[in-house]
């Protein structure tokens, strides 16, 4: 069976380029030009992912994720244009799985919409119940679980999106060791990192940190190192 995606946007190009692409790799698409009658087409339907813009008219993405987050937690991925939208929904805490800055590589839109569906799908079944060793990575007071993306710390849930995890599983696999910029970009993003810069992997450490600080105010143990990159200290 076909994964049914609801793509929700204003922008009539990316509507029309993003949902060939989509029914291109094997999902069946329907299209909304504003979060009003997106929000009401989620309620009444049963999507397995919706991809959201911020800035439409009628209902922009945050309060139609606000919204949604009443009833569902339906997986969401934002379309963003500015990096700076994001501080302003990490301060809002409104639950988007992960977010894509426009211009955006189609790939990587790809491999997150395939992840977060498979996420959805394990959290949805029995295998919910079951701890598999092999996908679990526990060091200290740090559990990664890399079959669902999801983050633990000091057995607290952190809500990070999957772009987030992978960065963080990158310093964790290798407690202590320093990874520059150009590393982390290729653990989260693979070769396809046209759009991604320094700055970038900055903004996510930033917002990463302020996340595990809504756990433990006096967690610290994603360290800068000036001139080098991160690293994971315990």
């Amino acid at each position: 069976m076909k994964n049914n995606i609801f793509l929700i946007d204003d922008d009539k190009n990316i509507l029309t380029s993003v949902s060939i692409l989509l029914e291109t790799e094997g999902y069946k698409v329907s299209t909304f030009s504003d979060g009003e009658s997106g929000l009401k087409a989620i309620l009444e339907n049963s999507p397995d992912i919706a991809i959201v813009d911020i800035k439409m008219p009628r209902l922009d993405g945050i309060e139609l994720l606000k919204k949604l987050r009443r009833t569902s937690e339906l997986p969401v991925i934002f379309l963003t244009s500015k990096d700076t939208e994001i501080d302003e929904l990490l301060g809002l805490k409104v639950g988007a799985d992960d977010y894509i800055t426009k211009p955006f590589s189609q790939k990587i839109l790809i491999e997150r919409i395939r992840i977060l569906i498979k996420r959805s799908e394990l959290i949805n079944t029995k295998k919910k119940d079951k701890s598999n060793d092999k996908n679990l990575i526990k060091k200290g007071n740090i559990l990664l679980d890399t079959e669902k993306y999801m983050c633990k710390w000091k057995n607290k849930l952190v809500n990070i999106t999957v772009t987030e995890f992978l960065l963080i599983k990158s310093l964790v696999e290798n407690i202590g060791v320093v990874k520059s910029r150009d590393q982390l970009i290729n653990s989260a993003f693979g070769e396809d990192k046209e759009n991604i810069d320094d700055r970038s992997i900055d903004h996510h450490f930033k917002r990463i940190r302020k996340k595990f600080k809504n756990v433990d105010n006096n967690f610290n143990s994603i360290v800068t190192v000036y001139g080098g990159g991160y690293k994971f200290s315990e």
